[in-house]
């Protein structure tokens, strides 16, 4: 038992070190910008000191810190999604948006885009139709009123395949000298337009985590397979819905603020894995730490790196890929167990 225990929990030093993480990656993100901004000022600013200059203020609490926030809380969602969706469908090639949710979230910001000419219908349109893209997968791949993790994948597949077409017929009437430019550049990703009202978002993210968070332990045994995890009394509809309408909140508030970002809910997981294991128990709180200060440092390189802002999902493919390949040389494509 007591092996047991300590296999499945994380040290004091390690928790320490993924609570510190995101937070060390927000403030760090505070300093940097084409705007260069010094300790003193940044501390000030934070602390509400009228002892500093209105520009730093402004630029620190209305722009950067808004913008890290919701970085961190995007990062985390992604990637704990993806390690989530994983370890359901019992398959490593999986991500956050396996189930047609970027591409219905995509098709909702269309909507928004072409007829309401954006704004907060952007953000409510996105999100509702990236869960309907979840539901509409669920009931795609129901067979005899009974759904598998495969043919809910499949139904996932012919659903973003779905809305990937709707996606296309809105492009191709949008105006394309006003509309088609943002919505291509919406599906690039971006937090250039972030603030404290977009951070409603991170609320159903919270929620979501706290799901996955709080029913790890069940992902290891639903990891072994449907008839295993039934035979040890867990109920695996239910704790399927359960882990699924976690991620889904996750996945669609996120793809609602940043637009679409689809390297991170595949490979944070398995860096994870690499680092620290297989086990959910470990698996989950480290995707949202690594998640978390992952975005954060691609965000901030994304309105550092050049005169102009490079979309984040650009750069994440960019910048993640070959780091991911380095790693897999490295570790010779082997998980701690």
């Amino acid at each position: 038992m007591k092996r047991a225990k300590s296999a499945g929990s994380l040290s004091l030093p390690v928790k320490a070190l993924l609570l510190f993480l995101p937070l060390a990656a927000v403030i760090v993100s505070l300093f940097f910008g084409r705007y260069p901004i010094s300790l003193r000022e940044v501390v000030f600013s934070l602390f509400g000191s009228q002892d500093v200059a209105l520009t730093s203020r402004v630029t620190v609490l209305q722009l950067r810190l808004p913008r890290a926030i919701a970085a961190a809380f995007v990062g985390a969602s992604l990637a704990v999604s993806g390690a989530a969706f994983q370890s359901v469908f019992r398959n490593p090639l999986v991500n956050s948006g396996i189930l047609g949710v970027s591409n219905g979230a995509g098709f909702g910001a269309c909507i928004a885009i072409v007829f309401f000419g954006g704004g907060i219908f952007t953000y409510i349109l996105s999100f509702v139709f990236a869960v309907a893209a979840v539901i509409l997968s669920y009931f795609a791949g129901r067979i005899s009123r009974v759904t598998t993790s495969v043919t809910m994948i499949l139904g996932g597949v012919i659903v973003g395949a779905f809305f990937s077409a709707l996606v296309s017929i809105m492009k191709f009437v949008a105006d394309p000298y006003s509309q088609l430019p943002s919505i291509t550049f919406w599906f690039m990703g971006s937090f250039a337009s972030v603030n404290y009202s977009h951070l409603y978002a991170t609320i159903p993210m919270g929620i979501g985590m706290l799901l996955i968070f709080f029913s790890r332990w069940k992902l290891n045994v639903l990891s072994m397979g449907e008839r295993e995890a039934s035979s040890l009394g867990v109920d695996v509809r239910k704790v399927q819905i359960l882990i699924i309408g976690g991620a889904t909140l996750c996945t669609a508030a996120a793809v609602c603020i940043s637009g679409t970002i689809g390297w991170v809910g595949l490979v944070i997981p398995h860096i994870g894995r690499m680092i620290i294991g297989n086990s959910n128990q470990k698996l989950i709180p480290v995707s949202i730490s690594l998640g978390s200060a992952f975005m954060v440092i691609m965000d901030l390189l994304s309105r550092t790196l050049t005169g102009s802002e490079i979309p984040i999902g650009i750069l994440c493919a960019l910048i993640g890929t070959p780091f991911f390949v380095y790693l897999l040389k490295k570790t010779k494509g082997g998980f701690k167990t």
